[in-house]
């Protein structure tokens, strides 16, 4: 089975080209990390005890009052197992902090709650997929790269954008609650979506594919079939019915592939390292 890493940058498109892959003619499962994200801290999880340990004193804001809508005018929410998170007063705590120590100690506490249990779902989802017969699956996580899991995937598809401002002016558009100092944050909080693309294309054809969403849905539609198409060439139909059908090939495809992203991550870091010190 094919693992497709499906990745981008805060508002380049990403999620409407994993609806894209969702439906006909693909009908690929995905496996989206951030919905996963959003299980794992809904009330009476563990994700959700420990975010409310760790945040609750100094963000009084961090749930939902009770008239939101979401909490049904109940005090402990419509489950009774509290009221849901406010994301956009967590996200301003853990992205819109001026002292930057802090900022990043908080993100990592975030993470580091997150992120294992993220994982956990991701794995019981892939091998449902993988025992009901798909001949690839779109894990499709933001954080592709900063977590790792490239190294994981057959290929990757990078959806990006050529300019920086379209990223911004997109993301203020559907989010208008961000200030733009918020939005800044955002996107400077992820790895620049310019040099996912960049690393990407280094896997060579079939294993690492961009698409440039800088105009309309239909033109991207277009983009993402030609990208499957490539990736499919790389990946036929028989090689994967012979991965699902023999395990112990599957390993040693999944091992090979697993040495190859680490070599081409090790490269990269070297590169960007040498660029550093030069200037």
């Amino acid at each position: 089975m094919l693992l497709i890493g499906l990745t981008g940058s805060i508002a380049t498109g990403k999620s409407t080209v994993s609806h894209i892959l969702r439906a006909e003619p693909y009908n690929l499962p995905i496996i989206d990390a951030d919905l996963l994200a959003r299980k794992v801290v809904e009330p009476g999880t563990p994700g959700y005890d420990a975010i409310l340990l760790h945040f609750a004193a100094s963000t009084p804001d961090l749930l939902l009052p009770v008239n939101d809508p979401a909490c049904q005018g109940l005090e402990h929410g419509p489950t009774g197992k509290g009221r849901p998170l406010n994301r956009p007063a967590l996200g301003r705590r853990v992205f819109g902090s001026h002292d930057e120590k802090k900022k990043q100690k908080d993100r990592h506490t975030l993470n580091s709650i997150v992120h294992p249990a993220v994982r956990r779902e991701m794995w019981k989802a892939m091998a449902w997929a993988y025992v009901t017969g798909h001949w690839a699956v779109v894990l499709d996580i933001p954080l592709l790269y900063e977590s790792g899991w490239e190294r994981l995937c057959g290929s990757i598809l990078v959806v990006s954008v050529s300019d920086p401002i379209v990223q911004m002016e997109r993301l203020m558009d559907r989010d208008p609650h961000l200030s733009e100092q918020d939005a800044e944050g955002r996107v400077a909080s992820q790895m620049d979506v310019r040099d996912k693309a960049e690393r990407c294309l280094r896997r060579g054809d079939g294993a690492g594919v961009v698409v440039l969403n800088d105009k309309g849905k239909e033109v991207l539609q277009s983009k993402v079939a030609k990208a499957m198409n490539v990736i499919r060439a790389g990946s036929p139909r028989w090689w994967g019915w012979l991965l699902l059908t023999f395990p112990p090939l599957a390993m040693c495809a999944a091992t090979w592939n697993y040495l190859s992203s680490w070599w081409i991550q090790r490269a990269w870091e070297e590169e960007k390292m040498e660029v550093k010190a030069k200037l």
